[in-house]
């Protein structure tokens, strides 16, 4: 609420003439575009999630990483939003193109998030009727705890790096530079830890089961988190298609591997 009221508050100073620091920035020129700056606290709130989430449950761990990706989608609508320009000439204007691909990425991750929790709650369903408590099983939570626990202080390191050397570096030489950037800002580095984390749970998993769809969903999983991380080296219909497929692969890997489990109970 604070840093919403501040944006709004540098808008209105812009607007009247009280401050020109923002200049170069149309980020300071709507105040829709002030709504961008909550929902970063948002998306840190769901990092903070997605740890926590960590120990229970790999696919849920899976979704709050789709969850992720999403809302910085529907975060960067609302900067399209500020920029729009409503004119006949809508497909001929960058800005309005990306806004129409943003729009339309949102409402299909917004759906396939809805397929993968659905899929997600009947794996769920399928493990309560055929509950594991081997103190194997045990084990290997209590090795994700750990592992959820390092996590904290490195994505705390990451984050205080990351806006560290964004504010030091970019904001004094040019604003409007450093703010198209803003939206990869921490997440990318953040989903390159991901897949690492991944591949360490794939790891750690062999030590506790070798059954062959639990391997391919895992190792699949690792595939998917690895798309979302090369969404950030791109921009436009790029972008977009690179987070749409991600999730759909991993959509099509926990529908394959559920088909898979119920064949063996």
């Amino acid at each position: 609420m604070i840093s919403f009221i501040v944006h709004l508050a540098l808008i209105y100073l812009k607007r009247y003439g009280l401050l020109d620091l923002f200049e170069t920035s149309n980020f300071f020129d709507n105040p829709i575009a002030a709504i961008y700056t909550p929902f970063s606290f948002i998306l840190i709130y769901e990092v903070y999630l997605l740890i926590f989430y960590l120990p229970r449950s790999i696919t849920t761990y899976i979704t709050k990483q789709y969850e992720i990706i999403t809302l910085i989608v529907i975060r960067r609508i609302f900067k399209d939003l500020s920029n729009l320009e409503l004119t006949s000439n809508w497909f001929e204007i960058k800005n309005d193109i990306a806004f129409t691909y943003d729009i339309i990425t949102a409402l299909l991750l917004f759906f396939l998030i809805y397929l993968f929790s659905y899929l997600r709650d009947n794996l769920d369903r399928l493990n309560l009727a055929n509950p594991l408590e081997s103190p194997q099983i045990q084990q290997f939570i209590m090795v994700k705890k750990i592992m959820a626990s390092a996590l904290i202080p490195i994505f705390i390191g990451i984050g205080l790096f990351t806006f560290g050397g964004w504010v030091t570096s970019s904001v004094p030489s040019n604003i409007s530079a450093a703010l198209k950037d803003v939206n990869s800002l921490f997440f990318d580095e953040f989903f390159a830890v991901l897949i690492i984390v991944d591949v360490l749970l794939l790891l750690v998993s062999f030590f506790y089961t070798d059954q062959f769809h639990k391997v391919i969903r895992n190792s699949g999983f690792i595939i998917s988190t690895i798309l979302i991380r090369m969404s950030f080296t791109v921009e436009g219909f790029i972008n977009n298609i690179l987070i749409i497929t991600s999730i759909v692969f991993g959509l099509a890997i926990l529908w394959i591997h559920n088909k898979f489990a119920k064949n063996l109970f």
